[in-house]
């Protein structure tokens, strides 16, 4: 094996590992996120992998790699092989090739709209006025499921600490004995919350993609009049921008996730402290749990509102990014340049799609 191919095996492998059950958008985020953080564009990510001392360590992880992965990844592994030299050889070429397309249609794309600015700037605006009335609703949605969501957890929570404070009235093996079960359906209660939660915001940050889509499709059929004979520069140019908006909305998901998994991590830890509480010398228990007991509504409190302050403007700071997208959008077709980040952002699609239909042909995991 070759060690430009090992570096890349490497990264779908640290996906893989030794689950069958591998997603197609993880393994290209890991790729991607490789190839981006050795340099400033793709070709110079791929040359950097000429670097001995990179490859070597590169080398070393992937045998550490395969002395645990099962035999379904082991047999991934030798059909990524070719996958990966190819598509590194395709990055490579395919970042200059892009580049230079991207900049001509563009060019060719604002000659053409330059007669009709005033009408083309009116478009824009009046798309970027109607995503602001669709996005105001989703905002408002979101902030009220936060806000909701945080308060049935709360609630669910209160009778906790109340129940805490009635155990301490009994004797201190009593306490001991029972304190393990409590801790166990405290957090049986917080992970039942957090994924109820969840399950409340997923949805919207769906929604708020489709609509991406639909205001896409909106500003290609108001700005094609103008564009004739350069469609495939508008597409072009649209397809990037659905990309990016496309990304602030996957952004949006991921933010919720992490924000939700934070407030679980933090909720735990209250948890914690009585399991270890519980496997403490008797002697004192009741002492030592008072303030916790007397604090847990508090706690509770302080982090639930910790988590709403964050999570509820999402749903704002996503339509601002739209808004600054289109804006940008507009920019480009003014000035008839682009930025290094339009065809590294294509390149990103390219790379995900490759990766999604490599591995929708991988053979069925075995039990």
């Amino acid at each position: 094996m070759s060690p430009k191919a090992a570096a890349l095996v490497l990264v779908l492998l640290a996906v893989a590992g030794a689950q069958a059950d591998i997603n197609p958008d993880e393994v290209a985020s890991v790729l991607w996120k490789y190839f981006t953080e050795l340099g400033s564009h793709a070709k110079e990510t791929v040359d950097q992998l000429h670097q001995t001392e990179l490859t070597k360590q590169l080398n070393t992880l992937l045998e550490s790699n395969l002395q645990s992965v099962n035999s379904y990844a082991e047999d991934l592994q030798r059909r990524l092989v070719p996958f990966a030299t190819e598509l590194q050889a395709r990055l490579a070429q395919d970042s200059q090739r892009l580049k230079e397309q991207i900049r001509r249609e563009l060019a060719e794309l604002q000659a053409k709209l330059a007669p009709y600015a005033d009408e083309v700037h009116q478009q824009i605006g009046t798309n970027i006025r109607q995503l602001q009335a669709k996005m105001s609703p989703y905002a408002e949605e979101l902030r009220s499921q936060v806000d909701r969501g945080a308060g049935e957890l709360r609630r669910a929570l209160e009778p906790y600490a109340t129940e805490l404070r009635d155990r301490l009235q009994d004797n201190a093996e009593s306490v001991q004995a029972s304190l393990s079960p409590y801790a166990d359906r405290l957090q049986q209660q917080i992970d039942g919350g957090v994924e109820s939660l969840k399950q409340r915001l997923a949805p919207l940050s769906e929604e708020l993609k489709a609509q991406v889509g639909q205001s896409v499709e909106e500003l290609r059929r108001g700005l094609s009049p103008y564009a004739q004979n350069v469609q495939d520069g508008l597409n072009r140019q649209l397809e990037s921008l659905t990309v990016q908006m496309e990304q602030a909305a996957e952004e949006l998901r991921s933010r919720l996730a992490a924000s939700s998994e934070e407030l679980r991590a933090q909720l735990s830890a209250v948890a914690q402290e009585l399991r270890q509480a519980a496997s403490s010398d008797a002697e004192g228990l009741q002492q030592r749990l008072a303030p916790l007991a007397q604090q847990l509504d508090a706690r509770v409190g302080q982090t639930l509102e910790a988590f709403r302050q964050q999570a509820a403007p999402f749903g704002e700071t996503f339509g601002q990014r739209l808004v600054e997208r289109l804006e940008a959008m507009r920019g480009k077709l003014d000035s008839g340049t682009a930025g290094v980040e339009d065809h590294l952002e294509l390149l990103e699609k390219e790379v995900r799609e490759k990766v999604a239909a490599f591995l929708s042909t991988a053979p069925p995991a075995q039990n």
